[in-house]
């Protein structure tokens, strides 16, 4: 039996072990940068922890350290350090506000498909320990379709895509969705997609950024989006990102602060749906790692 064989083994076994008690898991992405991906994340976070929610963000963008920005804090420890060095999943976890918890991908996101055997069921039983310390993890993808990005929307069962109303940022978005309903291993009743219009002058502007995304999608690619909300153009979010804040946290009264708490509620008012198809950040990995062999 090869490798390649083995590990198959392992990750099916791994599945089968699941826990039913599992974290709900949220990849938010986008087409293309600066459209506000990260601050969703954070401000998000911050709502459900102001619900009573625990709450994990995994950076997986490579490219940027948004999250860690906004939260003022250098992580010690980032996933490469779990997966090579030895470390544990509570050490990797840095504290942010109101005790969100963060964890850097780090190189670690890069080399999840060279890991072997005893990588992976390290991997995944650190993973699951997650579920005992988070009631959401959200992972936040860098943007656009490379294959990094791909990978993690792929293997998540519930995407919020954020998009501007600027046209190259809705071609751009359109084109992310294009390369995931076309991925063989898509499946669309085991994926829910959400849309979250961001940087709109007003609730028609929002409603026609998802209308041009969900038309397009259900002509071509024969899909189904729903729409999470939409972030209001606040001068009270650009302040906030300049000054390395939070605008939830600095001005929780605000337009945009009042329209994440909005969008938070609707997506646990929708937690019943979720529950069909999340099983925790461990069957996340699972799912990635297991198109790789």
């Amino acid at each position: 039996m090869d490798q390649a064989e083995q590990l198959r083994n392992v990750i099916k076994q791994k599945s089968r072990e699941a826990s039913p008690k599992s974290a709900r898991v949220v990849t938010i992405t986008s087409g293309k940068g600066g459209v506000g991906k990260s601050n969703t994340a954070v401000n998000m976070a911050i709502w459900l922890r102001r619900m009573n929610k625990r709450v994990i963000i995994l950076d997986a963008d490579l490219g940027l350290a948004n999250v860690e920005v906004m939260f003022g804090t250098v992580p010690r420890y980032n996933l490469s350090d779990l997966i090579y060095r030895g470390r544990s999943m509570r050490e990797i976890i840095t504290k942010g506000p109101m005790e969100i918890g963060f964890i850097s991908g780090g190189l670690g996101i890069t080399g999840l498909n060279n890991l072997s055997k005893d990588q992976i069921v390290y991997l995944v039983h650190s993973l699951a320990e997650l579920n005992d310390m988070a009631d959401v993890i959200i992972i936040d993808t860098g943007a656009g379709i490379s294959d990094s990005v791909l990978e993690f929307v792929l293997a998540s069962p519930e995407i919020l895509l954020i998009s501007t109303p600027e046209p190259s940022s809705l071609t751009d978005a359109y084109s992310l969705l294009k390369a995931v309903y076309r991925n063989p291993v898509f499946s669309k009743e085991k994926t829910h997609i959400q849309v979250i219009a961001n940087k709109v002058n007003s609730i028609e502007e929002g409603e026609a950024v998802f209308s041009k995304l969900d038309s397009v999608v259900t002509q071509f690619l024969k899909g189904e989006l729903d729409l999470l909300g939409m972030i209001p153009q606040d001068v009270e979010v650009e302040n906030a990102v300049r000054s390395q804040k939070i605008v939830s946290l600095e001005k929780p009264n605000s337009a945009a602060a009042s329209a994440f708490q909005i969008l938070t509620n609707n997506y646990i008012n929708h937690e019943h749906e979720a529950v069909k198809i999340h099983k925790g950040i461990a069957q996340l990995i699972i799912n990635f790692l297991s198109r790789r062999m």
